[in-house]
């Protein structure tokens, strides 16, 4: 059985309201990188890179792995897809108990 992930849906939605943290893991969608190839993509430093990525990280939208004295980061799919369908069920709850609501004379 799966483990089950548990979800800050406000941490999560803050994480993806940031349009670097945004392309960042769309770029990791192709391939794994580094966090000096992730900085030099989007022309900033890596040190600003290194918070996006740990904010990304500690939500476990990310994963790293150690390859000598670079981090080389990829995204992961599963939790990604987990919250976006947290975040679904929440919505759809809700409007489907709006318009039963509605619905009702």
């Amino acid at each position: 059985m799966a483990p089950t992930i548990t979800v800050d849906c406000v941490a999560f939605c803050k994480a993806l309201a940031d349009e670097t943290r945004q392309a960042i893991l769309q770029m990791l969608l192709q391939d794994e990188r580094c966090v000096g190839d992730i900085a030099e993509a989007f022309d900033t430093s890596q040190p600003t890179i290194s918070h996006h990525l740990s904010i990304l990280k500690n939500l476990g939208l990310v994963h790293s792995r150690r390859d000598g004295k670079q981090i080389y980061y990829t995204i992961n799919k599963e939790t990604v897809v987990e919250c976006c369908g947290i975040l679904m069920t929440k919505f759809a709850g809700s409007e489907t108990n709006n318009a039963e609501t509605e619905a009702t004379p």
